[in-house]
């Protein structure tokens, strides 16, 4: 037990090695205001004179106070640090003598009201805020230290433990100049807990006068006046009063405290030194084979790029799709549904028809429907899947490229610490992305091109859906076997007519003699001719057999374009996969390993960036500080169970 205090002190020093403290450890925070007898109160726990004295704010950084109790012969006095004005860096002072109890002490500056000389407006601010910065350490006790000559309702003291600590149960307080008091008054039902009770006691302390300081009473001469006058005072709380009593108490209250706050202090130190190794892990060790250094990071980023692709990668987003999903989010959702929202006859009026069938007959008047009109028309239709068709190839492009940063962040490490690596892979697939996309736009091209160059009129689901578009009309397809496509569409129209008798043919007629000539009839007298003027105007009433002219091109367009439509929505998501995903996955590493595995560039790739190599040193000291945190825990448990 007795070697507890000087193993918290140990790890008080390792971090004083990496300028940082993680883990609160248990220590005495003394707070008082000024005046109130700190400075003595230490320093007869001491046994000698080491503070400054003077008037105002004379504690200007925290001191932790280390005092250690070792034979006369290794009697010394060690400082860390030194002052230097107001700041909350703490000036660590170890004291080695036989006269002292093992105890660690954090003296803070007093607390003020009023700014005196150089002193900031905001002193008690700051003074306040420094001062609750180390008492609001649960593991830390507290050690009021309030004058008798004052109201302990007014302690300043007191208040500020009462902020952290309500219940009172870190919380010591120690009742100063007792001497000073009144005549005729004492200090005992304080003393005695009846006015402002404190879980851990009250301890009542004499300090040396400012008369003793000028005629340098000894610290022993002093203790021996203050029992006296306890004894004559307070004979019974003499012996529980005190400066010897109160050091007593202080490394008794420190050790228990630390036997009960070890078990959380060793998880919390296992805990952080695995975050550490973890940290370490990650940064990697220095680089002492560069090829096989290259060759791993590189073989790594091509295997997590693929397996994005197919959708195995570790990393695997919830917020949005990525890699080999979004491509067939790409394929199904976003390139289907613009197809299947492309209208078969969108653009293509009945005049546009009608103009196309005469123009297709030339000078003589058309007997059939000509073939030259459909193909015409249906080219033009078809020609209209070729933008999203290469739109589709862009996205995926696009796609493929995301890949790279999506891997760059969550695949390795390795490239966070290679940076010349790592635009070096970005810019070499990139690259190959780059030379295989006119490719894939090429064949995607084609095969909008391929449809254009021969339209299949024997395609089976076009002759069947033919058959029953002229069934519709009028006459089944099986009364015309053996003659021509076009001449069939043909003779249904004419036997449609023959059929009904000519009585819509008549009654057009004379609606026709009694209308005004229009369009491409003869004009009337009177008017001038335009010979230029061959455009068919658009409120011109189509006659009855060029209605059924259109409505069976309209029909025929209609179900060689969903033909075609379905044929696309197939071929382009297998081209593009076979040109470019797929050649990507391939060759990605072959393309990576002949672009960068070269000697001359090992060495220039591999440079770590002055980050992280700053970072893995860092972490590496703060590892070492915590296996040997590990190691004293340890070492103070096992003494405990002895």
């Amino acid at each position: 037990m007795e070697t507890l205090i000087p193993t918290i002190n140990r790890l008080q020093e390792v971090f004083l090695t990496v300028g940082a403290e993680i883990i609160q450890l248990p220590q005495i925070v003394v707070v008082g205001s000024q005046s109130s007898g700190k400075s003595s109160v230490l320093e007869s726990l001491v046994g000698r004179d080491f503070l400054p004295r003077g008037s105002g704010i004379v504690t200007r950084r925290p001191l932790v106070l280390q005092l250690v109790n070792v034979s006369p012969l290794q009697e010394r006095l060690k400082t860390e640090n030194g002052i230097m004005g107001i700041s909350p860096e703490p000036i660590y002072l170890k004291i080695f003598s036989p006269k002292v109890l093992n105890l660690t002490l954090v003296d803070l500056p007093g607390i003020t009201k009023v700014p005196v000389g150089d002193q900031p407006e905001d002193i008690e601010a700051q003074v306040q805020a420094m001062i609750l910065s180390f008492i609001s350490n649960p593991n830390s006790l507290i050690l009021a230290v309030s004058p008798a000559n004052s109201d302990l309702a007014t302690s300043d003291a007191l208040k500020l433990a009462r902020e952290v600590d309500p219940d009172g149960r870190r919380t010591l307080l120690v009742v100063s100049k007792l001497d000073l008091m009144d005549a005729g008054t004492d200090a005992l039902e304080v003393l005695l807990g009846r006015v402002i009770p404190v879980r851990l006691g009250i301890i009542g302390v004499v300090n040396r006068s400012q008369h003793d300081i000028n005629t340098q009473k000894s610290l022993e001469d002093s203790l021996r006046d203050e029992q006296a006058f306890l004894q004559r005072h307070y004979p019974s709380l003499a012996s529980r009063a005190g400066s010897r009593y109160l050091a007593k108490t202080l490394s008794r209250l420190l050790m228990h405290h630390i036997r009960d706050c070890l078990p959380d202090l060793k998880t919390r130190v296992t805990v952080l030194t695995a975050q550490y190794q973890a940290r370490l892990n990650s940064y990697g060790q220095p680089v002492e084979d560069h090829s096989a250094t290259l060759l791993q990071i590189v073989t790594k980023f091509a295997s997590d790029y693929c397996n994005t692709i197919e959708g195995t990668a570790r990393h695997i987003q919830t917020s949005e799709l990525c890699g080999g999903a979004r491509i067939c989010y790409i394929f199904h959702e976003t390139f289907g549904r613009t197809l299947q929202s492309i209208d078969p006859l969108g653009g293509l009026t009945e005049l546009d028809i009608l103009t196309a069938i005469r123009n297709a007959t030339g000078p003589r008047p058309a007997l059939f429907v000509p073939e030259v009109s459909f193909e015409l028309l249906v080219k033009r239709q078809i020609k209209r899947l070729e933008e999203p068709s290469m739109r589709c190839v862009e996205l995926v492009h696009e796609e493929l490229q995301r890949i790279i940063q999506h891997c760059s962040s969550y695949s390795t490490q390795e490239l966070l610490r290679f940076p010349k690596l790592h635009d070096s892979i970005v810019e070499v697939v990139t690259g190959l992305l780059r030379k295989r996309l006119p490719i894939t736009n090429e064949m995607v091209h084609n095969l909008v091109a391929i449809e254009l160059a021969y339209i299949n009129t024997k395609h089976p689901d076009f002759t069947d859906a033919a058959q029953v578009s002229a069934s519709n009309i009028t006459v089944p397809f099986r009364l015309c076997s053996g003659i021509p496509y076009s001449v069939k569409i043909a003779l249904t129209l004419l036997l449609a007519e023959a059929l009904d008798g000519g009585k819509r043919w008549k009654n057009e007629k004379v609606a026709e003699e009694k209308a005004p000539a229009a369009g491409f009839g003869s004009p009337s007298k009177g008017q001038a001719i335009n010979l230029l003027d061959t455009a068919l105007p658009v409120s011109r009433k189509l006659s009855a057999r060029e209605q059924r002219d259109c409505e069976v091109i309209q029909r025929l367009i209609k179900c060689y374009f969903l033909i075609v439509r379905k044929s696309i929505q197939d071929s382009v998501p297998k081209t593009v996969m076979h040109f470019l995903v797929n050649f990507v996955k391939e060759h990605l590493q072959s393309e990576l390993v002949g672009q960068l595995y070269k000697q001359p560039l090992l060495q220039e790739l591999l440079i770590e960036s002055q980050d992280t190599a700053q970072q893995r040193t860092e972490v590496a000291q703060m590892l070492e500080v915590k296996l040997t945190e590990v190691f004293v825990l340890r070492i103070m448990t096992a003494e405990i169970t002895e």
